[in-house]
């Protein structure tokens, strides 16, 4: 549920806007306020797990995910809705920052791969089924429903959570944790996530520099306060920890690269090969379906044999496949374009597994719960800067071709190879950084 609604209501937008009397442009905080809220907060509950407890605080987060959905289905103007989507992201922040560090409990460290590849399969497959259930429930139902959706489900977890989630005890007490360092940390992450935004939407520039600006800021900020806590919200020493750097450096490049092309290929799909956004959704969605069969085989895989040669392995093997794609012929048929995506897909869902174990088992288990967030972190981190390079790629390209007599067709067919071979150019500075492990 967490991961499938940070994009489910996509499709929902013009419904939303219409039925609403909002602006398109205001109906997009219906997205954003949910991205925000979960980006900004996900190193704050996960360092509030280590001192409260795990079990407490997800089970706290499918509670508020679960009110944030009712709130959402009972909104009658788009303020209300944004706020319900904003309490909605909170309840999916507690539940993926503390999730990846519960799995280290409850998983032997010997299966602990096994754990981490059927994560891996959930995320792959709910990020790739979100645009199509929210199409599929509008096709019979109005928009509220994809929020209501939730509720019941939602309550039966509740109910199972409370017999099958193991215990996880407090640490320490509550006057230890971090305030300052989590706000310092949320508004460098907010007004990062903001600037994003700004350029992918084409906001102005003195926008899109008062937000980096901030984001600058506030992470010098944010170190200086880590410096002198007692008990800081991300201790600093753990990236003197090899395999802690590396790892989080990794999965960082990997989702930027993923971001890359998921983001440019659905433009190029429609706008030069002249595909409807439905057609596109399933032109794509090969990528998604590769990772999510391959990652629990590599999960298991990752507890037998070193993990520095699988992720490596399969982050060459997503470059190859990105640098593919991008040698694309000018009129591909459907067939020229699934098959570089399964082995991009299979690249990706081969590193994922292996490489988000060995981040877990990377720092004491009294910190799983800053290794949970910066997994999580460097998922929505990687992704937002891999959509960030794709605007700008854009915005660059478009105006010169435009400038010189160019059409928009144009310009997104030469702009689209170049964010391809920039994804393999990503992706393989993050093969290289992963065979630092060795």
């Amino acid at each position: 549920m967490a991961v499938l609604d940070g994009s489910i209501a996509n499709v929902a937008l013009p419904t939303i806007s219409r039925e609403l009397s909002a602006t398109p442009a205001e109906s997009i905080w219906v997205v954003n306020g949910f991205q925000i809220a979960v980006t900004a907060t996900l190193f704050a509950f996960a360092s509030l797990g280590e001192l409260a407890g795990f079990t407490l605080i997800y089970r706290t987060g499918v509670a508020v995910f679960t009110f944030g959905s009712l709130f959402c289905a009972l909104s009658h103007s788009l303020p209300e809705l944004v706020v319900s989507r904003v309490l909605q992201g909170f309840g999916a922040s507690m539940i993926m920052g503390i999730q990846p560090s519960m799995l280290r409990g409850i998983y032997p460290p010997q299966l602990l791969g096994r754990g981490t590849g059927w994560t891996a399969l959930t995320v792959a497959t709910s990020a790739a089924a979100g645009p199509t259930i929210g199409g599929s429930i509008l096709a019979v139902a109005p928009w509220p429903w994809l929020f209501m959706i939730n509720v019941p489900i939602g309550a039966v977890l509740l109910v199972m959570s409370a017999r099958t989630i193991p215990h996880y005890p407090p640490t320490g007490s509550l006057r230890d944790y971090d305030l300052a360092g989590a706000i310092w940390c949320g508004v460098a992450l907010s007004a990062f996530t903001l600037g994003v935004e700004a350029i992918a939407h084409g906001g102005a520039e003195s926008l899109v520099a008062t937000c980096f600006l901030a984001a600058i800021t506030a992470l010098v900020l944010f170190v200086k306060r880590e410096r002198r806590a007692s008990r800081p919200l991300i201790p600093l020493e753990l990236f003197k920890l090899r395999t802690f750097t590396l790892s989080s450096a990794t999965s960082v490049c990997s989702y930027t690269a993923q971001g890359l092309a998921i983001v440019s290929l659905p433009f190029f799909f429609q706008t030069v090969l002249g595909r409807t956004p439905f057609e596109a959704g399933l032109i794509l969605t090969p990528w998604p379906l590769a990772v999510a069969a391959v990652a629990p085989f590599a999960g298991r895989l990752a507890d037998r044999k070193p993990v520095w040669i699988l992720a490596t392995s399969g982050l060459a093997f997503m470059a190859a496949g990105c640098a593919l794609l991008a040698l694309l012929p000018p009129n591909p048929s459907v067939g020229e374009i699934v098959w570089r995506e399964i082995v991009a897909g299979l690249g990706f869902g081969f590193f994922q597994s292996p490489n988000n174990r060995e981040l877990l088992t990377s720092v004491p288990r009294e910190r799983g719960g800053t290794a949970g967030g910066m997994l999580a972190t460097a998922r929505l981190f990687g992704q937002s800067l891999g959509a960030a390079l794709v605007a700008v790629t854009f915005g660059a390209l478009g105006a010169k071709l435009v400038e010189a007599g160019g059409t928009h067709v144009q310009a997104i067919a030469h702009a689209t190879p170049l964010t391809l071979w920039l994804a393999a150019l990503v992706a393989s500075a993050g093969a290289f950084v992963s065979a630092l492990r060795r």
